[in-house]
């Protein structure tokens, strides 16, 4: 059966799915408190004043084909121009993926920053709405700080936690 069928099949159910390496994971569909971050994390996204090399377009919880056997929805996603795929996995890799931990899922969500690298994600965020906790994740780096936060992104977006 086709990816894109069965992750509608689950959003039918409730329930949100993932292929990573070929392995299916499901997931629960967000709570308020993760979506109300989404909301708030997507409503601080811009350009970073002076820099115009990035569209800074974003989406969240749709589904990114990073490979054949990997499909992932991070909870934003952001790209420097608008993918083409309109009904269809996306397949232009983000240049910026943030994901909300989740209660009951947080060591998915701690385990996605080296999936996400190793596409060529530059930078992936995870933010813990419960504690305020935010880490910054790079090839070559990884910083933690508590909101409220603002950070500059290697592809020229600015997102303020």
């Amino acid at each position: 059966m086709d990816v894109e069928i069965l992750a509608q099949l689950g959003d039918a159910q409730g329930v949100k799915l993932e292929i990573v390496g070929g392995v299916g994971i499901w997931e629960a569909l967000p709570t308020k408190r993760h979506q109300g971050a989404v909301f708030r994390i997507q409503s601080s996204i811009r350009p970073i004043s002076g820099r115009d090399d990035c569209g800074c377009v974003h989406y969240s919880d749709v589904l990114v084909r990073f490979a054949a056997d990997t499909y992932k929805r991070p909870d934003i996603g952001i790209w420097c121009r608008e993918p083409d795929e309109e009904d269809a996995a996306i397949t232009l890799i983000p240049a910026a993926v943030v994901e909300i931990i989740s209660l009951g899922y947080e060591a998915k969500d701690r385990e996605s920053p080296p999936i996400y690298l190793a596409y060529g994600v530059q930078d992936v965020v995870l933010v813990d709405p419960r504690s305020g906790v935010v880490t910054h994740h790079r090839a070559d780096e990884v910083a933690t700080y508590r909101v409220p936060v603002t950070l500059d992104l290697q592809c020229g977006c600015r997102i303020s936690f």
